[in-house]
């Protein structure tokens, strides 16, 4: 008799792969969740996912079927903010833990971003169009509604006005020179963050902290994920080949650097990138003892 066909589960990664493939299908909510995996090896997405729809199903309970969109606003925020809780983790703000959307549902902590990712999946089941915005610094959420667009601060839970926005924007301009003739109007910077682009805000997050904290195999990890999601940000390519030398694994970073030097040919840094390319060169593999 033959034997029982197997199938073998995709890794992580792969599991990542297959996900963020094609910008038309790319579940947003369901790439975010499966970031955890990294540091979560036995995470089940999907139960995560179906806690979320679980929330979302109580909430919709409550709203009344002729609820108009601003009613189904103010039912969101007393759910989300005041019965369940979410808010920044002003504590400790940079606890990688704020970027794993189970730690946030756990603990209700996180950061803007994550925040921003379960409000707005909670917001589209209940009928109201939101979507994230990649406001300079910090991530917001803004929503369609009949009487024009409101903005929301998902660390904060406020609604924020056309002023407090400009506020928040000024030392960005200013740190940029946008300011006088060089202004650039407020709705350039409300413009609806792609889901791809809101993972990968996501993932250069967490590389951030593990880099400033030199932890390479988390920061290898991490970077893995960005250059299968971003395979033109050449910037990824490298920053993961300078992970790889700091861990000797001096073929891939050379690789990697090599890549990067081939594609990015009007970076600043080419001078120190070939540098770091010929000095592995020269070293080769590691010796095994």
């Amino acid at each position: 008799m033959a034997g029982s066909l197997q199938f073998e589960a995709p890794s992580a990664l792969g599991y990542f792969a297959s996900l963020v493939a094609d910008d038309a299908s790319l579940p947003l909510l369901e790439a975010a969740v499966s970031i955890g995996q990294d540091e979560y090896p036995d995470l089940d997405i999907q139960s995560v996912l179906a806690e979320i729809d679980a929330l979302a199903e109580r909430l919709r309970r409550r709203i009344p079927a002729d609820a108009v969109p601003l009613q189904r606003l103010r039912w969101l925020n007393r759910f989300f903010f005041h019965e369940l809780g979410f808010a920044g983790n002003v504590n400790d703000y940079y606890d990688p833990a704020n970027s794993y959307l189970h730690r946030v549902l756990a603990t209700r902590r996180g950061i803007p971003i994550t925040l921003a990712v379960l409000y707005t999946e909670l917001a589209t089941q209940v009928g109201l169009k939101a979507r994230g915005v990649s406001f300079p610094g910090h991530f917001l959420v803004k929503l369609k509604m009949p009487q024009g667009e409101v903005v929301i601060d998902p660390f904060t839970g406020q609604s924020l006005s056309r002023e407090e926005l400009d506020e928040l924007l000024a030392p960005y301009k200013r740190s940029r020179g946008l300011t006088g003739e060089f202004d650039a109007p407020l709705g350039l910077f409300l413009q609806s963050a792609p889901a791809r682009d809101v993972v990968a805000r996501m993932l250069r997050n967490l590389k951030e902290i593990h880099r400033s904290a030199e932890d390479w195999p988390r920061a290898l990890a991490v970077l893995e994920r960005l250059v299968l999601l971003l395979p033109q940000a050449w910037e990824e390519r490298r920053d993961r080949g300078l992970a790889y030398a700091e861990l000797g694994m001096n073929g891939a970073a050379a690789g990697d650097l090599a890549d990067y030097l081939e594609h990015a040919v009007e970076a600043q840094d080419r001078p120190a990138i070939s540098a770091r390319l010929a000095e592995l060169r020269r070293q080769g593999s590691p010796r095994l003892h």
